[in-house]
């Protein structure tokens, strides 16, 4: 019975991907866009971007850019809509109801205060991009896939920003403010010893340039391993990315299907 549910909602949550392009999230009904985040973090865990308990997404408000909305702090692959809670831009609840909240929403907090055209933020903790933030190696794209990067992926130091004491957290709204600083106008930003952060014009494109990011990192470090790596120069990667933006939903599509056969019934 449980798998005759999940099907069901793997097939509805599809119907709607393919019915919904990319870039339209601030138009849509606020309910649309909590069953759309809650595929979305079934996805991240699914993808393996998110596979513990501690990267975190979040979506901007469709009718007030000044709040965001964001799971408690719970694994992405255990999220329902009852979870989801809504904050403004100073990273406060508007109702808590005694729910634990992620500490780091401060990220998310600053770069929609910095970034007005951004609607998705996704935090992760992938292995894959950590050397690139420790080493100097810059993470630049190498697949098709993550043209979006377009060029070296910046690097946040959070020394430079809270000092060599702190627990390497993004806590506080100076923190997440120097944060934002450092993504800029850019589509990603790495975290040393950290993870990193993407950002998104909707949902979909969020989430899809962290799996990329992630891709991107794990073909570089093979790559890397064989000798001189050829990248992408930055006309390939900017057209690409146009492309695979028009072409999200087809693997949206399959996306959805696997995660909500793969993870807890919503």
């Amino acid at each position: 019975m449980m798998k005759i549910h999940l099907v069901v909602a793997a097939v509805l949550a599809i119907a709607l991907a393919l019915a919904t392009p990319a870039a339209a999230q601030t138009a849509r009904p606020l309910p649309e866009l909590i069953a759309e985040f809650v595929v979305s973090n079934r996805i991240l865990a699914d993808q393996g971007v998110i596979a513990d308990g501690f990267g975190h997404l979040t979506f901007r408000s469709p009718t007030d850019p000044n709040r965001f909305y964001m799971s408690r702090a719970r694994a992405a692959g255990m999220v329902v809509a009852e979870d989801v809670m809504e904050f403004d831009l100073d990273g406060r609840p508007i109702d808590e109801r005694g729910r634990r909240m992620f500490s780091e929403r401060f990220i998310h907090a600053e770069i929609y205060r910095a970034r007005p055209e951004v609607n998705a933020v996704v935090h992760s903790h992938a292995p894959s991009v950590i050397p690139f933030g420790v080493t100097g190696t810059p993470l630049k794209p190498v697949s098709h896939m993550a043209g979006f990067l377009v060029r070296a992926v910046p690097v946040f130091e959070i020394r430079e920003a809270g000092g060599n004491e702190t627990d390497m957290l993004v806590r506080t709204s100076p923190l997440g403010a120097a944060l934002a600083k450092t993504l800029g106008s850019a589509p990603a930003v790495l975290m040393r010893g950290h993870g990193f952060n993407t950002v998104g014009t909707s949902l979909k494109q969020a989430v899809s340039r962290a799996i990329y990011t992630d891709l991107n990192a794990r073909v570089l470090t093979e790559a890397l391993k064989m000798g001189n790596v050829t990248y992408l120069n930055e006309s390939e990667a900017s057209k690409i990315a146009e492309t695979n933006d028009a072409s999200i939903n087809r693997s949206w599509e399959m996306w959805t299907f696997r995660a909500l056969a793969s993870t807890p019934k919503p």
